[in-house]
């Protein structure tokens, strides 16, 4: 019985990057070993087991076959004369078949040493095209290790390619697919995993709505970088630059769906696509089932974005309407993470990356004065019921009236 250390925590290591999961692989044992040794078995399709003390998984060396369709569709084979070599040829990039015995020595049958000292993606064998994951997996670290100057190896993106046009990525799951996405967009370059996705023609099957961007002018003058998609990317890594959660990075990648379905007649202007975007935004929710926090924000942001941009022209009561979309009394921050996705949008522009954005603050201000409105002093001149909301709804009106007056002289 041989044990290794493998995958992510060997290659962070040889990166010089803070380790934090560690994975075991164990050769030679059989599953009543395991057990006999006080290990607890958790692994549902395939032997793995934590650790009696520190709670680390250790799964026995494997082998797959493929037998059928998506990130499931696999036979697994575990048994103590499975080889270390056997079981690292089954993962999927060369950078994560490497392993470490006990005493630090680096086994790398595959290469990965030398494709993490030239900076490259690379597949460890053909049978990389049998699991559909795959594609998202590897668009997710060409995002994780851009800063380190990655990059996907060709004939890796040609198996990419390959599985997109086979039907397979249809046949992942929802949250499977959420969770790729999900830590890809939470990657300090999230753009870099669309635009894997896209060199190697995924996107267009996993988010053909997003795909649709990319050849669609937008108006110089707003976006001088003119293309909708390179927005779309742009916006983004504004949203990973500034540090945004989720919910707002999700929503950033969406808000401009509608642009998409643009008439080309009608190019470059794009009228009402807030409104055509928010069927789009809706599908693409509910094909990954998105958290709820992410489905809300992506459909406001996208129908409510340029009421942000041009918050300082808005009438006060297309101002009062649009915080009161936003339920600003009850749930404050999904108003701030409007205003955040508003901003990324503005500053997802070429050369206008560092350009201040006044709309924030007066947003923030304009919520400010919404919510100081209170309804005790109406309630102690006996209002009740409906007349009760039309005064508070009145008061508010007059209280945005004359903040709108007062940022007017200042």
């Amino acid at each position: 019985m041989q044990i290794y250390k493998v995958g992510g925590a060997v290659r962070d290591r040889l990166l010089g990057r803070s380790v934090s999961d560690i994975d075991w692989v164990v050769v030679g044992a059989s599953v009543e070993q395991m057990h006999e040794l006080g290990y607890r078995p958790v692994g549902a399709d395939f032997p793995v087991f934590l650790h009696p003390e520190s709670g680390e998984e250790y799964a026995l060396a494997r082998t797959e076959r493929k037998s059928g369709r998506g990130y499931g569709g696999f036979t697994f084979h575990a048994s103590p004369d499975v080889t270390l070599g056997q079981d690292l040829i089954r993962r999927d990039l060369t950078i994560n078949a490497m392993a470490e015995d006990e005493y630090g020595q680096l086994y790398d049958p595959y290469h990965g040493q030398a494709d993490l000292e030239a900076r490259v993606l690379r597949h460890v064998s053909p049978a990389f095209a049998e699991d559909p994951l795959r594609v998202l997996r590897v668009a997710r670290f060409a995002a994780r290790y851009a800063p380190l100057g990655f990059r996907v190896a060709e004939e890796t993106l040609e198996l990419m390619r390959q599985i997109g046009e086979s039907g397979e990525l249809q046949a992942l799951t929802a949250e499977r697919s959420w969770k790729e996405i999900e830590r890809a967009l939470m990657e300090d370059q999230p753009q870099v995993f669309i635009q894997v996705l896209r060199d190697c023609g995924a996107l267009q099957h996993l988010l053909p709505e997003v795909d649709a961007l990319f050849g669609v002018p937008q108006p110089e003058a707003h976006h001088p970088e003119i293309d909708s998609g390179v927005h779309t990317l742009a916006v983004l890594q504004q949203a990973a630059l500034h540090q945004q959660p989720l919910s707002v990075r999700w929503a950033c990648l969406l808000h401009d769906l509608g642009k998409g379905t643009t008439p080309p007649a009608q190019w470059p202007r794009h009228i009402a696509h807030e409104h055509r975007g928010l069927k789009l935004i809706k599908a693409v929710n509910e094909r990954f089932k998105a958290p709820r926090e992410c489905q809300e924000l992506a459909l406001l942001v996208g129908e409510y974005h340029t009421h942000g941009h041009r918050a300082v022209e808005l009438r006060a009561d297309t101002l009062l309407t649009l915080l009161q979309k936003f339920d600003i009394y009850r749930r404050p921050q999904r108003f701030e993470d409007f205003i955040a996705a508003c901003e990324m949008d503005a500053r997802g522009r070429l050369g206008l990356e560092r350009r201040a954005y006044p709309q924030a603050d007066y947003l923030r201000s304009a919520a400010q004065v919404a919510r100081a409105v209170t309804a005790q002093s109406l309630i102690d001149q006996g209002l009740s019921g409906k007349a009760l909301g039309d005064a508070i709804q009145h008061a508010r009106l007059q209280a945005l009236k004359a903040f709108k007056a007062e940022r007017a002289q200042a």
